[in-house]
């Protein structure tokens, strides 16, 4: 199955009037990335970036001046995602805003059945939270802290390690590796149970009764009874 973690920066929270300023897409093949990605600024079209967006991201309006707008790149956005599922951390926002770019343009909104959101995955794994991407960073152990600042392609590799890891995909990688090299690494922070030997057997469960009533079971087959070899 082909999969795009994708990741979007924009002008603001409102998917009908802000606009997306920066898009980060890495491909999966089988949820293994396939080394692939896309990677656009965009020119807002005349929207200006609100001061609460640029603390987060840091994408001025100046640095986005000659950025082509999104109908001059939509179409490389669409073949680049030709096929896929959509992969996307909060995928509401980041839809909401990639759909109404392609409605101004015209073309089709994305099906939703296309669509994974990984907080609702993370949500239904870690019910008790917080299930922020810097939050499941450390849950799994992905250094992220060369994250100072939000960014499209960062945060879209980031999540393409969190999503696999939520897959189970560092536990396969490590079960295919001591399959290759037949090697098992015995080192675990696991404690060690031992099970020893029981000091009493434990009471028949059945009663005099049954054991009689099995027993002339036993008689009626003959030779052939099953429990005559195994019992």
């Amino acid at each position: 199955m082909r999969e795009i973690v994708f990741d979007t920066e924009t002008t603001g929270l409102d998917n009908q009037a802000d606009r997306i300023i920066e898009i980060g897409c890495i491909e999966l093949e089988n949820q293994f990335p396939t080394g692939r990605s896309l990677h656009l600024y965009i020119n807002p079209d005349g929207r200006k970036v609100h001061p609460d967006a640029l603390a987060v991201h840091g994408i001025t309006d100046a640095f986005l001046a000659d950025k082509p707008v999104f109908a001059q790149v939509v179409d490389e956005i669409a073949e680049f995602f030709e096929g896929a599922h959509y992969v996307a951390h909060n995928a509401t926002f980041d839809m909401g805003f990639l759909n109404a770019e392609f409605r101004r343009v015209g073309r089709l909104p994305v099906a939703a059945e296309l669509v994974i959101d990984t907080l609702a995955l993370a949500r239904r794994r870690h019910p008790m939270g917080p299930n922020s991407l810097d939050a499941l960073c450390r849950r799994y152990g992905i250094d992220n802290s060369h994250r100072t600042r939000h960014g499209a392609l960062l945060d879209a590799e980031l999540l393409t390690d969190v999503y696999i890891e939520m897959l189970g995909g560092r536990q396969a990688a490590l079960g295919l590796s001591a399959i290759d090299t037949g090697q098992v690494d015995l080192r675990s922070d696991e404690p060690t149970i031992v099970i020893g030997e029981r000091p009493a057997p434990l009471p028949p469960r059945l009663s005099a009764a049954e054991l009689e009533a099995h027993a002339v079971l036993v008689g009626r087959i003959g030779e052939s009874a099953l429990w005559r070899k195994h019992g």
